[in-house]
């Protein structure tokens, strides 16, 4: 299995919005993006890249692949 290593916020948004997802959409303290049936929570490192341990929960939250997410 390849290993997921640690991305920006940009490059996080860009991987999802290929995979399907809409937005992101500012509200709360947190930005969202949208899939059918579903809402995924983006966090804001505040100019650090999220880390790979988050990257792959938001993925496991998502129902996505890891193989989806390196060929997205």
């Amino acid at each position: 299995m390849p290993k997921i290593s640690s991305c920006s916020r940009i490059e996080l948004i860009r991987k999802l919005r290929k995979l399907g997802f809409t937005g992101p959409f500012s509200g709360g303290k947190h930005s969202t993006m949208k899939r059918v049936g579903y809402r995924q929570i983006i966090p804001n490192p505040h100019g650090k890249d999220i880390s790979s341990v988050l990257v792959k929960e938001i993925l496991k939250q998502a129902d996505i692949s890891v193989d989806e997410w390196m060929a997205a």
